[in-house]
């Protein structure tokens, strides 16, 4: 004789999307936004479509709080790099490092998730990557204008160009001293480029 194990009482239990982002994140970073289809996602979160449109309204709303999440606990601490009174050579080195080693950390995701969405297909998700994107590179342009007005545009150009290169170097599988030896030589680039 067999037993059917008793269903539980009271409601379901609800889908947390908090919890969710995690899972996203790692799906959008391991695969690109465009590999990632909404029943990918509702296989990963263990949910149906219905319960994914009303958690969050369309894949692109939910790639924008993955990019959200990813730069307030994956993303560049620019705020402690890039510190009032930090030479701006120095700083920058860091930066880009510090771009490298976590470039290169995950061989399923690796690379920016930031930089590489604003490279996907949809404009709704692009808009969202552009976005993290382009206030970052505020916050480097007003660093280094701070020291060196008349480099601060030509420098962010350059920094967001290494970066774009470090995140793509990752995506194709290179390590982190591969990555590294890029940015040391970018950042004698930077300090050779700037006055005294």
């Amino acid at each position: 004789m067999t037993t059917e194990s008793p269903r539980p009482r009271g409601r379901p239990r609800r889908f947390d999307p908090e919890a969710a982002l995690p899972i996203a994140q790692r799906l959008f970073h391991e695969r690109g936004y465009d590999a990632v289809s909404v029943a990918d996602l509702t296989a990963a979160l263990g949910i149906n479509p219905p319960s994914f449109y009303a958690a969050f309204g369309s894949k692109a709303a939910l790639y924008a709080r993955t990019l959200c999440r990813y730069g307030a606990i994956d993303g560049l601490p620019l705020s402690e790099i890039l510190r009032p009174g930090r030479p701006v050579p120095e700083a920058l080195a860091s930066l880009l490092e510090e771009a490298a080693r976590r470039y290169a950390g995950g061989s399923a995701a690796a690379g920016c998730l930031v930089l590489e969405g604003m490279r996907c297909n949809d404009a709704e998700a692009q808009r969202a990557a552009r976005s993290l994107t382009t206030a970052s590179l505020e916050r480097i342009r007003g660093f280094i204008a701070a020291d060196h007005p008349e480099q601060a545009e030509a420098l962010t150009d350059y920094v967001a160009t290494v970066m774009t290169g470090l995140s793509a170097l990752a995506r194709e599988g290179h390590g982190p001293e591969r990555l590294l030896s890029s940015a040391r030589l970018a950042a004698q680039a930077i300090a050779a480029a700037l006055p005294g």
